[in-house]
């Protein structure tokens, strides 16, 4: 199944993807992270929905983040080796986690914001999963897979200087309106195990800048999942953004930042393809 998140009446509702259509699960699963905290059985409200709900075509759709207002927003940094090596980094021993906050977030199709006080404002290409359910401390990484909704686009876009600031990435990751989250979330019984195998990519304009496959990251979904089951509960409607691949616009030579006017596409196979343009803050 395929679910996404739109503007209805001027509130997020969620709802099913089946074909070019969108329909809405109702009133009692206008949100992600409510329904499954409330337990709600989405494939029997998306049978319903899809025999008898009001079809909207999915193409005309406003979207809102896949997941508007999540518990917990887990990112990982320096998840692909390339990448870690392109920032002259060596292969991580353990996660580079950091936090996004729900104020950063925007969705398919909505601007990601170049910041008054930056022009150093880069593109990352990353997979996003929910979480389905609670998962209980030190989970281990066998079972670890079953507490997975499914699987979304996310564009992790960084203020580099900002990021750089401090030890901690947390400041430049969190300026309003810099992750686009979405279009849509596919379960993950669609896909293989971990979301492996898939290409994943960001397009500047059209122009490809990254180009790695989610089998090459080097903490993948299980046992990122576990590690951060030592740690703390995960609940449902939290959100894992799993690391970017080699060819962010900071590694090159020269930098390549995005500006007012730019279109930045990730697309991840079998998943689908975010798009967001870019625009000056106040504009």
């Amino acid at each position: 199944m395929r679910f996404a998140t739109t503007v209805q009446q001027g509130r997020p509702q969620l709802g099913l993807v089946d074909g070019t259509d969108w329909i809405s699960l109702g009133a009692d699963c206008a949100d992600l992270r409510a329904a499954l905290e409330a337990g709600t059985d989405l494939a029997a409200v998306a049978g319903a929905a899809r025999a008898q709900g009001t079809r909207l075509p999915l193409a005309a759709q406003t979207f809102a983040p896949l997941v508007p207002e999540p518990g917990k927003i887990i990112c990982l940094g320096l998840n692909y080796f390339d990448h870690a090596k392109e920032g002259g980094r060596d292969k991580p021993d353990y996660p580079w986690f950091f936090y996004r906050g729900k104020s950063s977030l925007m969705g398919h199709g909505q601007p990601g914001v170049v910041p008054k006080v930056s022009s150093k404002f880069d593109y990352e290409a990353e997979m996003a999963v929910v979480i389905a359910r609670k998962v209980p401390r030190h989970t281990p990484k066998e079972q670890a897979l079953q507490y997975v909704l499914g699987y979304s686009c996310f564009n992790d876009m960084s203020v580099r200087d900002y990021q750089k600031r401090t030890g901690q990435w947390t400041i430049g990751k969190n300026f309003d309106a810099t992750g686009g989250f979405g279009p849509v979330l596919v379960t993950a019984d669609e896909l293989a195990p971990g979301a492996t195998g898939l290409r994943i990519q960001s397009r500047l304009n059209g122009q490809v800048m990254q180009d790695a496959n989610t089998s090459d990251m080097i903490f993948p979904v299980d046992e990122t999942i576990a590690l951060l089951a030592e740690c703390m509960t995960l609940e449902p409607g939290d959100v894992l953004i799993m690391g970017t691949p080699a060819g962010v616009g900071q590694a090159r030579t020269p930098p390549v930042w995005m500006k007012a006017g730019d279109v930045c596409d990730i697309e991840i196979e079998q998943i689908g393809l975010l798009r967001n343009p870019i625009v000056a803050e106040g504009a």
